[in-house]
């Protein structure tokens, strides 16, 4: 029996890239830059329209939730039949996302030390208490370590992954074992008892618990993803009927924001927008937007270290030379441009070269350890 064309008969195709996830991906990383340069605009972009304020709780939300979708949709089937072990899967993981985080982090740290031994002192000195920074170097920060604010701040939010990976092989052999709409309405329960819980506890909707709780407010959104993901592996949705379900969501989203957050509505669209969105097949693989997917790892971890060095210079220059409103938007227009640059330069000469090192290395050490080959490729 099916509505629509919706049927249990079959699932949606297997995800591929070059279509409109990984459009989705790129979209959403670029917007993080956009949230995040935002402040450092010549006038707060939030002045025009609140939306960009709110940007963060929206991008993070699409973030977490695509990761548990994507990763359920490539992993879950293979770690629950035991293709690739637990461990394996959360060493690629670790591997894939540890390497690059150190790089910047260090890198910040060099940058800060280097600017004030030349008696250059950052603008924002909040930013930079070395206090802080042990629990973001070690990415603990999400789990009640004190510190871990400022600095490269976003990686809040790969700290709260690194524990959603060590829990996701447990959660995919379970899932697998129960119907779709049945592992759909555990994970929204399950969202629902979570915020409950945030608000009986520290009086605040989950997704706005504190970054030391990052993990309990990351974990349900991911839950979420894999709930999703075991849905559309199970469930045949049309692609007509995806593509308007995810456009008009898509549009749903945008209207509604005007007139305020309303987050659990909010959460309701973005997820339908990532189910459609896996729904719909790739007819014409394009490799731009498969590259564009694949850096987009490299804009999240580096767009806020090249906006402290871009900026920190840039309010120099103005600061000297007394420049007008419309040499600083150039100078911001500029900012946004370096992000995404660096962002490709360091995707293509620091990250990938270094993948295919510690990956093979990654791999050896998963065989020689569990005696069984992880077959499965990482996605980026």
């Amino acid at each position: 029996m099916s509505w629509f064309g919706i049927t249990t008969s079959t699932g949606s195709p297997a995800i591929q890239r070059g279509g409109w996830l990984d459009a989705l991906r790129f979209i959403v990383a670029f917007m993080i830059i956009l949230h995040h340069f935002q402040g450092s605009a010549p006038v707060p972009l939030e002045q025009f329209h609140a939306v960009f304020e709110r940007g963060g709780f929206l991008l993070t939300n699409f973030f977490l939730i695509d990761s548990g979708y994507v990763l359920a949709r490539v992993y879950a089937e293979r770690v629950a039949s035991g293709q690739m072990s637990h461990a394996g899967f959360v060493r690629k993981r670790f591997a894939r996302v540890i390497p690059a985080h150190l790089i910047m982090v260090t890198g910040l740290a060099a940058l800060v030390l280097a600017a004030t031994a030349i008696g250059v002192a950052p603008s924002h000195p909040e930013w930079f208490d070395w206090g802080q920074f042990t629990a973001q170097f070690f990415l603990l920060q999400s789990y009640g370590v004190p510190g871990g604010l400022g600095w490269n701040a976003p990686t809040w939010s790969v700290s709260a992954l690194l524990g959603c990976y060590v829990l996701f092989p447990w959660i995919a052999r379970r899932m697998v074992k129960v119907g779709p709409w049945t592992a759909l309405g555990l994970v929204i329960g399950f969202y629902a008892a979570a915020n409950a819980a945030a608000w009986t506890i520290v009086d605040l909707p989950v997704y706005q618990m504190p970054l030391s709780l990052g993990f309990a407010r990351a974990f349900p959104l991911f839950l979420l993803g894999m709930g999703l993901a075991h849905f559309a592996s199970k469930v045949f949705i049309p692609a007509r009927l995806a593509g308007w379900v995810g456009a008009l969501s898509a549009v749903a989203l945008a209207l509604v924001q005007n007139d305020g957050k309303h987050a659990l509505i909010s959460i309701t669209l973005i997820a339908l927008v990532i189910l459609a969105a896996g729904a719909i097949p790739v007819v014409r693989k394009s490799k731009l937007i498969e590259t564009a997917a694949l850096v987009s790892f490299s804009m999240f971890i580096t767009n806020e270290v090249v906006r402290i060095a871009w900026f920190g210079a840039a309010d120099l220059v103005s600061a000297r030379l007394g420049l007008g409103i419309a040499a600083q938007w150039a100078l911001w227009f500029g900012g946004v441009g370096a992000a995404v640059a660096f962002a490709v330069a360091f995707h293509f000469a620091v990250d990938m070269p270094l993948q295919r090192i510690i990956q093979p290395w990654a791999k050896r050490l998963g065989e020689k350890t569990t005696g069984r080959v992880d077959k499965a490729p990482l996605p980026a």
